[in-house]
Protein backbone atom coordinates (compact mmCIF):
# COMPACT_ATOMS: atom_id res chain seq x y z
CA UNK A 1 0.00 0.00 0.00
CA UNK A 2 1.33 3.32 -0.98
CA UNK A 3 0.08 6.51 1.27
CA UNK A 4 0.73 9.57 0.08
CA UNK A 5 -1.02 12.63 -1.11
CA UNK A 6 -2.12 14.04 -4.41
CA UNK A 7 0.05 16.46 -6.00
CA UNK A 8 -1.81 20.24 -5.69
CA UNK A 9 -4.23 21.31 -3.08
CA UNK A 10 -3.44 17.70 -0.68
CA UNK A 11 0.36 18.31 -1.03
CA UNK A 12 -0.04 21.83 0.15
CA UNK A 13 -2.40 21.51 2.78
CA UNK A 14 -0.06 19.02 4.34
CA UNK A 15 3.25 20.94 3.42
CA UNK A 16 1.51 24.17 5.37
CA UNK A 17 3.52 25.28 8.47
CA UNK A 18 0.98 27.60 9.44
CA UNK A 19 -0.13 26.78 13.29
CA UNK A 20 -4.17 26.36 11.63
CA UNK A 21 -4.75 25.26 8.27
CA UNK A 22 -8.72 24.75 7.36
CA UNK A 23 -8.79 22.50 4.16
CA UNK A 24 -11.98 22.22 1.76
CA UNK A 25 -14.76 24.19 0.87
CA UNK A 26 -16.41 21.56 -1.69
CA UNK A 27 -17.27 18.07 -1.48
CA UNK A 28 -15.13 15.57 -3.07
CA UNK A 29 -11.59 17.49 -2.65
CA UNK A 30 -10.15 14.43 -0.20
CA UNK A 31 -10.04 15.94 2.74
CA UNK A 32 -10.71 12.91 5.06
CA UNK A 33 -7.63 10.85 3.20
CA UNK A 34 -5.84 14.34 3.82
CA UNK A 35 -6.77 15.02 7.61
CA UNK A 36 -5.81 10.80 8.36
CA UNK A 37 -2.57 11.20 6.13
CA UNK A 38 -1.05 14.54 8.93
CA UNK A 39 -0.98 12.44 12.26
CA UNK A 40 1.09 9.65 10.23
CA UNK A 41 4.82 12.06 9.98
CA UNK A 42 4.93 11.13 13.61
CA UNK A 43 4.07 7.62 14.15
CA UNK A 44 7.60 6.55 15.05
CA UNK A 45 7.48 9.18 17.71
CA UNK A 46 6.55 7.49 21.22
CA UNK A 47 4.98 10.18 22.70
CA UNK A 48 3.15 11.50 19.87
CA UNK A 49 -0.83 11.36 20.34
CA UNK A 50 -3.94 12.81 17.73
CA UNK A 51 -7.15 13.43 18.78
CA UNK A 52 -9.13 13.54 15.30
CA UNK A 53 -12.95 14.92 16.55
CA UNK A 54 -16.41 14.26 14.68
CA UNK A 55 -19.15 16.49 16.36
CA UNK A 56 -20.98 13.02 17.32
CA UNK A 57 -19.81 9.50 17.60
CA UNK A 58 -22.19 7.89 14.80
CA UNK A 59 -20.02 9.99 12.11
CA UNK A 60 -16.98 8.38 12.93
CA UNK A 61 -18.41 4.96 12.69
CA UNK A 62 -20.47 5.76 9.23
CA UNK A 63 -19.84 2.57 6.30
CA UNK A 64 -16.65 4.41 4.51
CA UNK A 65 -16.30 7.29 6.48
CA UNK A 66 -13.57 8.25 9.30
CA UNK A 67 -13.01 5.09 11.16
CA UNK A 68 -13.60 2.71 7.93
CA UNK A 69 -10.71 4.79 6.01
CA UNK A 70 -8.39 4.87 8.82
CA UNK A 71 -8.95 1.15 9.58
CA UNK A 72 -7.28 0.06 5.94
CA UNK A 73 -4.60 2.92 6.22
CA UNK A 74 -3.41 2.66 9.95
CA UNK A 75 -3.76 -0.82 10.24
CA UNK A 76 -1.63 -1.54 7.12
CA UNK A 77 1.01 0.26 9.23
CA UNK A 78 1.19 -1.65 12.33
CA UNK A 79 -1.27 0.21 14.21
CA UNK A 80 -3.86 -2.03 16.60
CA UNK A 81 -7.38 -0.60 16.58
CA UNK A 82 -8.42 -0.57 20.15
CA UNK A 83 -12.80 -0.33 20.24
CA UNK A 84 -13.61 -0.10 23.42
CA UNK A 85 -14.13 2.55 25.28
CA UNK A 86 -12.76 4.96 23.12
CA UNK A 87 -11.63 4.36 19.33
CA UNK A 88 -7.91 4.71 19.04
CA UNK A 89 -5.35 3.45 16.73
CA UNK A 90 -1.73 2.36 19.01
CA UNK A 91 1.02 2.68 16.59
CA UNK A 92 4.20 0.16 17.30
CA UNK A 93 6.37 2.98 18.84
CA UNK A 94 3.57 4.22 21.01
CA UNK A 95 2.22 7.00 18.76
CA UNK A 96 -1.60 7.50 19.74
CA UNK A 97 -4.29 8.71 16.65
CA UNK A 98 -7.89 8.76 18.88
CA UNK A 99 -11.45 9.36 17.16
CA UNK A 100 -13.83 10.76 19.62
CA UNK A 101 -17.12 13.18 18.89
CA UNK A 102 -17.39 16.48 20.77
CA UNK A 103 -21.41 16.42 20.57
CA UNK A 104 -22.29 19.11 22.94
CA UNK A 105 -20.27 22.71 24.24
CA UNK A 106 -19.51 21.41 27.68
CA UNK A 107 -17.90 18.36 26.29
CA UNK A 108 -15.06 20.12 25.98
CA UNK A 109 -13.91 20.06 29.54
CA UNK A 110 -13.68 16.69 29.20
CA UNK A 111 -10.60 17.47 27.99
CA UNK A 112 -9.47 20.15 31.23
CA UNK A 113 -5.66 18.92 31.51
CA UNK A 114 -5.10 17.37 28.17
CA UNK A 115 -2.20 17.98 26.17
CA UNK A 116 -2.52 17.15 22.77
CA UNK A 117 0.08 17.91 20.08
CA UNK A 118 -2.21 17.60 16.81
CA UNK A 119 -6.13 18.04 17.10
CA UNK A 120 -8.20 17.56 14.12
CA UNK A 121 -11.62 18.38 13.35
CA UNK A 122 -13.94 16.69 10.50
CA UNK A 123 -16.22 19.35 8.72
CA UNK A 124 -15.17 22.10 11.12
CA UNK A 125 -19.20 23.92 10.62
CA UNK A 126 -20.60 21.37 13.01
CA UNK A 127 -18.58 22.57 15.96
CA UNK A 128 -19.25 25.96 17.80
CA UNK A 129 -16.77 28.58 18.15
CA UNK A 130 -16.60 27.57 21.66
CA UNK A 131 -15.12 24.16 21.14
CA UNK A 132 -12.93 25.46 18.53
CA UNK A 133 -11.62 27.77 20.79
CA UNK A 134 -11.45 25.66 24.11
CA UNK A 135 -9.63 22.92 22.47
CA UNK A 136 -6.84 25.95 21.20
CA UNK A 137 -5.99 25.72 24.89
CA UNK A 138 -5.73 22.18 24.45
CA UNK A 139 -2.99 21.76 21.56
CA UNK A 140 -0.17 21.66 23.82
CA UNK A 141 3.11 19.54 23.42
CA UNK A 142 4.83 19.13 26.81
CA UNK A 143 6.79 15.61 25.81
CA UNK A 144 6.28 15.00 22.25
CA UNK A 145 8.77 17.15 20.86
CA UNK A 146 6.86 18.77 18.52
CA UNK A 147 5.25 22.43 18.06
CA UNK A 148 1.35 21.91 18.32
CA UNK A 149 -0.74 22.82 15.66
CA UNK A 150 -4.60 22.12 14.46
CA UNK A 151 -5.93 21.11 11.11
CA UNK A 152 -9.47 21.07 9.81
CA UNK A 153 -12.05 20.14 6.94
CA UNK A 154 -15.04 22.19 6.00
CA UNK A 155 -17.80 22.18 3.82
CA UNK A 156 -19.66 25.88 3.02
CA UNK A 157 -22.13 27.26 5.56
CA UNK A 158 -22.72 30.80 5.08
CA UNK A 159 -23.58 30.95 8.52
CA UNK A 160 -21.41 29.18 10.49
CA UNK A 161 -18.58 31.16 12.45
CA UNK A 162 -16.11 29.04 9.81
CA UNK A 163 -17.51 31.73 7.26
CA UNK A 164 -16.89 34.62 9.12
CA UNK A 165 -13.53 33.34 10.35
CA UNK A 166 -12.15 32.83 6.47
CA UNK A 167 -13.73 35.59 5.11
CA UNK A 168 -10.82 37.28 3.95
CA UNK A 169 -10.30 34.28 1.23
CA UNK A 170 -13.86 34.02 0.64
CA UNK A 171 -15.13 36.56 -2.72
CA UNK A 172 -17.57 38.26 -0.36
CA UNK A 173 -20.18 39.19 -3.69
CA UNK A 174 -19.89 35.62 -5.41
CA UNK A 175 -19.26 33.80 -2.62
CA UNK A 176 -16.32 31.79 -4.54
CA UNK A 177 -12.63 31.40 -2.51
CA UNK A 178 -10.56 33.43 -4.08
CA UNK A 179 -7.45 30.83 -5.22
CA UNK A 180 -4.80 33.29 -5.58
CA UNK A 181 -5.63 33.79 -1.82
CA UNK A 182 -5.83 30.03 -0.99
CA UNK A 183 -2.51 29.00 1.21
CA UNK A 184 -1.32 32.51 2.10
CA UNK A 185 -0.39 33.22 5.24
CA UNK A 186 -1.95 35.65 8.29
CA UNK A 187 -2.24 36.20 11.56
CA UNK A 188 -4.64 36.41 14.54
CA UNK A 189 -5.31 36.90 18.44
CA UNK A 190 -8.16 36.41 20.19
CA UNK A 191 -9.22 39.03 22.65
CA UNK A 192 -12.51 39.71 24.07
CA UNK A 193 -13.71 36.24 21.99
CA UNK A 194 -13.02 37.90 18.68
CA UNK A 195 -10.69 37.33 16.18
CA UNK A 196 -7.78 40.23 15.26
CA UNK A 197 -6.25 39.87 12.37
CA UNK A 198 -3.13 41.20 10.68
CA UNK A 199 -0.13 40.05 7.95
CA UNK A 200 2.29 40.94 10.60
CA UNK A 201 2.60 39.23 13.37
CA UNK A 202 4.87 41.18 15.16
CA UNK A 203 2.01 43.93 14.95
CA UNK A 204 -0.35 41.58 17.00
CA UNK A 205 2.64 40.95 19.33
CA UNK A 206 3.39 44.47 19.83
CA UNK A 207 0.14 45.70 20.12
CA UNK A 208 -1.50 43.04 22.47
CA UNK A 209 1.24 41.51 24.25
CA UNK A 210 -0.24 37.75 23.28
CA UNK A 211 1.01 35.32 20.86
CA UNK A 212 -0.46 35.29 17.73
CA UNK A 213 -1.24 32.08 15.64
CA UNK A 214 -0.51 31.93 12.13
CA UNK A 215 -3.37 30.47 10.09
CA UNK A 216 -4.38 29.57 6.46
CA UNK A 217 -7.51 28.39 4.17
CA UNK A 218 -6.84 26.31 1.31
CA UNK A 219 -10.05 25.38 -0.83
CA UNK A 220 -10.52 22.26 -2.78
CA UNK A 221 -12.90 20.65 -4.50
CA UNK A 222 -13.77 17.76 -6.42
CA UNK A 223 -11.97 18.86 -9.34
CA UNK A 224 -8.45 18.78 -7.60
CA UNK A 225 -9.38 14.84 -6.97
CA UNK A 226 -8.16 13.52 -9.72
CA UNK A 227 -8.01 9.25 -8.32
CA UNK A 228 -11.84 10.15 -7.36
CA UNK A 229 -12.92 11.18 -11.04
CA UNK A 230 -11.21 8.51 -12.39
CA UNK A 231 -12.12 6.00 -10.35
CA UNK A 232 -15.65 6.96 -9.68
CA UNK A 233 -17.46 8.68 -12.17
CA UNK A 234 -20.46 8.73 -10.90
CA UNK A 235 -19.98 10.81 -8.03
CA UNK A 236 -19.17 14.16 -9.84
CA UNK A 237 -22.78 13.04 -11.96
CA UNK A 238 -24.21 12.73 -8.35
CA UNK A 239 -22.96 16.37 -7.40
CA UNK A 240 -24.22 18.21 -10.49
CA UNK A 241 -28.18 15.97 -9.71
CA UNK A 242 -28.37 18.30 -6.44
CA UNK A 243 -30.33 21.33 -5.71
CA UNK A 244 -29.27 24.51 -6.83
CA UNK A 245 -28.20 25.22 -3.16
CA UNK A 246 -26.77 22.02 -2.25
CA UNK A 247 -24.85 22.11 -5.73
CA UNK A 248 -23.43 24.84 -5.56
CA UNK A 249 -22.00 24.65 -2.04
CA UNK A 250 -20.29 21.11 -2.40
CA UNK A 251 -19.76 21.46 -6.52
CA UNK A 252 -18.36 24.99 -6.66
CA UNK A 253 -17.47 26.05 -2.80
CA UNK A 254 -19.67 28.94 -2.38
CA UNK A 255 -20.09 30.03 0.90
CA UNK A 256 -22.53 32.95 0.25
CA UNK A 257 -25.37 31.21 -1.35
CA UNK A 258 -28.82 30.69 1.11
CA UNK A 259 -31.82 28.61 0.73
CA UNK A 260 -34.78 31.68 -0.90
CA UNK A 261 -37.37 31.61 -2.93
CA UNK A 262 -36.89 30.64 -6.45
CA UNK A 263 -33.56 28.04 -5.88
CA UNK A 264 -35.33 24.70 -4.94
CA UNK A 265 -38.05 25.03 -7.48
CA UNK A 266 -38.89 27.17 -10.54
CA UNK A 267 -42.29 27.17 -12.49
CA UNK A 268 -40.15 26.58 -15.86
CA UNK A 269 -37.99 24.04 -14.21
CA UNK A 270 -41.93 21.68 -14.88
CA UNK A 271 -44.32 20.66 -17.81
CA UNK A 272 -47.67 20.86 -17.25
CA UNK A 273 -48.92 17.99 -19.21
CA UNK A 274 -53.12 16.94 -20.28
CA UNK A 275 -52.26 13.24 -19.89
CA UNK A 276 -49.88 11.03 -17.92
CA UNK A 277 -46.82 10.35 -19.96
CA UNK A 278 -45.96 6.76 -19.62
CA UNK A 279 -47.27 4.24 -17.33
CA UNK A 280 -47.56 4.24 -13.83
CA UNK A 281 -45.56 1.61 -11.59
CA UNK A 282 -45.87 3.28 -7.96
CA UNK A 283 -48.50 6.14 -6.70
CA UNK A 284 -49.03 7.44 -3.49
CA UNK A 285 -51.00 9.88 -1.27
CA UNK A 286 -48.91 11.59 1.57
CA UNK A 287 -50.83 14.14 3.78
CA UNK A 288 -49.15 16.85 5.92
CA UNK A 289 -51.69 17.47 8.63
CA UNK A 290 -53.07 19.98 10.37
CA UNK A 291 -56.35 21.13 12.23
CA UNK A 292 -56.78 24.62 12.11
CA UNK A 293 -60.10 26.53 10.79
CA UNK A 294 -59.60 29.44 9.46
CA UNK A 295 -61.04 32.50 11.61
CA UNK A 296 -61.19 36.35 11.29
CA UNK A 297 -58.19 36.58 13.60
CA UNK A 298 -56.30 33.91 11.36
CA UNK A 299 -56.84 34.57 8.33
CA UNK A 300 -53.91 32.15 6.90
CA UNK A 301 -53.56 29.15 9.24
CA UNK A 302 -51.51 25.90 8.23
CA UNK A 303 -53.26 23.66 5.79
CA UNK A 304 -54.29 19.96 5.94
CA UNK A 305 -52.26 19.25 2.30
CA UNK A 306 -52.30 15.91 0.21
CA UNK A 307 -50.30 15.37 -2.93
CA UNK A 308 -50.96 12.53 -4.80
CA UNK A 309 -48.08 11.65 -6.73
CA UNK A 310 -46.70 8.91 -9.28
CA UNK A 311 -43.58 7.18 -10.27
CA UNK A 312 -43.56 6.64 -14.10
CA UNK A 313 -41.74 3.28 -15.87
CA UNK A 314 -39.50 5.50 -17.31
CA UNK A 315 -38.26 6.83 -13.40
CA UNK A 316 -39.78 10.19 -13.77
CA UNK A 317 -42.63 11.68 -11.57
CA UNK A 318 -46.16 12.92 -11.53
CA UNK A 319 -48.31 15.20 -9.29
CA UNK A 320 -51.35 13.96 -10.34
CA UNK A 321 -53.82 15.44 -7.74
CA UNK A 322 -53.50 18.12 -4.84
CA UNK A 323 -56.11 18.90 -1.77
CA UNK A 324 -55.82 21.76 0.56
CA UNK A 325 -58.17 22.63 3.69
CA UNK A 326 -58.51 24.44 6.65
CA UNK A 327 -60.37 22.11 8.50
CA UNK A 328 -61.07 21.01 12.24
CA UNK A 329 -59.82 17.44 13.44
CA UNK A 330 -62.45 15.69 12.45
CA UNK A 331 -63.21 17.61 8.98
CA UNK A 332 -59.44 16.61 8.17
CA UNK A 333 -59.94 13.16 9.14
CA UNK A 334 -63.33 12.56 6.76
CA UNK A 335 -61.36 14.35 3.63
CA UNK A 336 -58.09 11.77 4.17
CA UNK A 337 -60.62 9.01 4.47
CA UNK A 338 -63.04 10.49 1.14
CA UNK A 339 -59.93 11.14 -0.95
CA UNK A 340 -58.53 7.96 -0.04
CA UNK A 341 -61.77 6.30 -1.77
CA UNK A 342 -61.04 8.98 -4.43
CA UNK A 343 -58.12 7.31 -5.21
CA UNK A 344 -58.53 4.10 -4.86
CA UNK A 345 -61.44 4.42 -7.72
CA UNK A 346 -59.46 7.14 -10.17
CA UNK A 347 -56.30 5.63 -10.08
CA UNK A 348 -55.91 2.39 -7.65
CA UNK A 349 -53.80 4.06 -5.34
CA UNK A 350 -54.02 1.81 -1.97
CA UNK A 351 -50.91 3.68 -0.68
CA UNK A 352 -51.35 6.68 1.93
CA UNK A 353 -48.48 8.20 3.91
CA UNK A 354 -49.18 9.71 7.12
CA UNK A 355 -46.26 11.91 9.09
CA UNK A 356 -46.12 10.99 13.04
CA UNK A 357 -45.01 13.80 14.76
CA UNK A 358 -42.47 14.29 17.54
CA UNK A 359 -43.82 12.67 20.93
CA UNK A 360 -46.60 10.26 22.45
CA UNK A 361 -49.49 12.31 20.97
CA UNK A 362 -47.93 12.69 17.47
CA UNK A 363 -47.30 8.92 17.63
CA UNK A 364 -51.51 7.98 18.99
CA UNK A 365 -52.83 10.57 16.48
CA UNK A 366 -50.87 8.84 13.66
CA UNK A 367 -51.58 5.50 14.44
CA UNK A 368 -55.44 5.97 15.27
CA UNK A 369 -55.28 6.99 11.07
CA UNK A 370 -54.15 2.99 10.96
CA UNK A 371 -57.64 2.23 12.33
CA UNK A 372 -59.36 4.73 10.82
CA UNK A 373 -58.26 3.90 7.32
CA UNK A 374 -58.56 0.33 7.69
CA UNK A 375 -58.32 -1.38 3.92
CA UNK A 376 -55.39 0.61 2.57
CA UNK A 377 -51.89 0.32 2.91
CA UNK A 378 -50.77 3.38 5.75
CA UNK A 379 -47.26 3.99 5.69
CA UNK A 380 -46.63 6.19 9.38
CA UNK A 381 -43.30 7.70 8.80
CA UNK A 382 -41.49 10.38 11.98
CA UNK A 383 -40.99 13.80 11.19
CA UNK A 384 -36.90 13.42 10.70
CA UNK A 385 -34.76 16.66 9.62
CA UNK A 386 -35.38 20.49 8.76
CA UNK A 387 -38.00 20.73 5.74
CA UNK A 388 -35.32 21.90 3.42
CA UNK A 389 -33.18 18.60 3.55
CA UNK A 390 -36.21 16.77 3.18
CA UNK A 391 -37.47 18.71 0.44
CA UNK A 392 -34.06 18.63 -1.01
CA UNK A 393 -34.15 15.34 -3.49
CA UNK A 394 -37.28 16.21 -4.75
CA UNK A 395 -36.24 19.94 -5.92
CA UNK A 396 -33.02 18.17 -7.25
CA UNK A 397 -35.35 15.91 -9.80
CA UNK A 398 -37.85 18.78 -10.35
CA UNK A 399 -34.76 20.89 -11.16
CA UNK A 400 -33.81 18.70 -13.25
CA UNK A 401 -36.87 18.41 -15.45
CA UNK A 402 -38.07 14.91 -14.18
CA UNK A 403 -41.27 16.20 -12.62
CA UNK A 404 -44.86 16.40 -14.23
CA UNK A 405 -48.21 18.30 -13.01
CA UNK A 406 -50.74 16.85 -14.64
CA UNK A 407 -53.33 19.76 -15.75
CA UNK A 408 -55.69 21.18 -13.01
CA UNK A 409 -57.38 23.75 -11.37
CA UNK A 410 -55.23 23.39 -8.18
CA UNK A 411 -51.74 23.90 -10.47
CA UNK A 412 -51.67 27.67 -9.69
CA UNK A 413 -51.96 27.36 -6.10
CA UNK A 414 -49.47 24.50 -5.92
CA UNK A 415 -46.83 26.38 -8.11
CA UNK A 416 -46.83 29.63 -6.04
CA UNK A 417 -46.10 27.71 -3.17
CA UNK A 418 -43.87 25.65 -3.96
CA UNK A 419 -42.02 28.62 -5.90
CA UNK A 420 -41.51 30.85 -2.66
CA UNK A 421 -39.90 28.00 -0.26
CA UNK A 422 -38.22 28.23 1.94
CA UNK A 423 -39.37 32.22 2.22
CA UNK A 424 -42.83 31.66 1.64
CA UNK A 425 -46.18 31.93 4.21
CA UNK A 426 -46.38 28.34 4.03
CA UNK A 427 -44.89 25.20 3.16
CA UNK A 428 -47.59 22.66 3.64
CA UNK A 429 -47.60 21.50 0.00
CA UNK A 430 -43.61 20.88 0.08
CA UNK A 431 -43.96 18.74 3.10
CA UNK A 432 -46.73 16.73 1.58
CA UNK A 433 -45.05 16.83 -2.12
CA UNK A 434 -41.28 15.41 -0.42
CA UNK A 435 -42.78 13.04 1.73
CA UNK A 436 -44.83 11.50 -1.32
CA UNK A 437 -41.47 11.47 -3.53
CA UNK A 438 -39.02 10.26 -0.60
CA UNK A 439 -42.02 7.21 -0.31
CA UNK A 440 -41.95 6.50 -4.00
CA UNK A 441 -38.10 6.22 -4.35
CA UNK A 442 -38.08 3.62 -1.42
CA UNK A 443 -40.48 1.46 -3.27
CA UNK A 444 -39.25 -1.61 -4.62
CA UNK A 445 -41.26 -4.30 -6.19
CA UNK A 446 -42.91 -1.70 -8.74
CA UNK A 447 -45.41 -3.35 -11.22
CA UNK A 448 -47.28 -1.58 -14.16
CA UNK A 449 -50.96 -0.42 -13.86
Amino acid sequence: MIIKPQKGKQEQFLSSKADIVFYGGAAGGGKTYAALIEPLRHINNKNFSCIIFRRTSPQITTPGGLWDTALEMYTALGAKDIRSPNRYFRFPSGAKIVMNHLQYDKTVYDYQGAQIPLIEFEELTHFSWKQFTYMLTRNRSAIAGIKPYIRATCNPDPDSWVADFIKWYIDQDTGYAIQSRGGKIRYFVIVNDEPIWSDDSDELLEKYNIEPKSFTFIPSSIYDNKILLENDKGYLANLKAQDTVTKEQLLNGNWKIRPASGLYFKHNQISVVNNIPDKIVAICRAWDLAATEETPTNRSPDKTAGVLMARLKNGQFIILDVFTGCLNANGVRQAVRRIAMQDKINYRCNNIHIPQDPGQAGKEQAHSYVRFLAGFNVQIERINGSKINRAEPFAAQWQQGNIFLLRGDWNKMYLNELCAFPDGIHDDLVDASSDAFNYLTKVRNLSVF
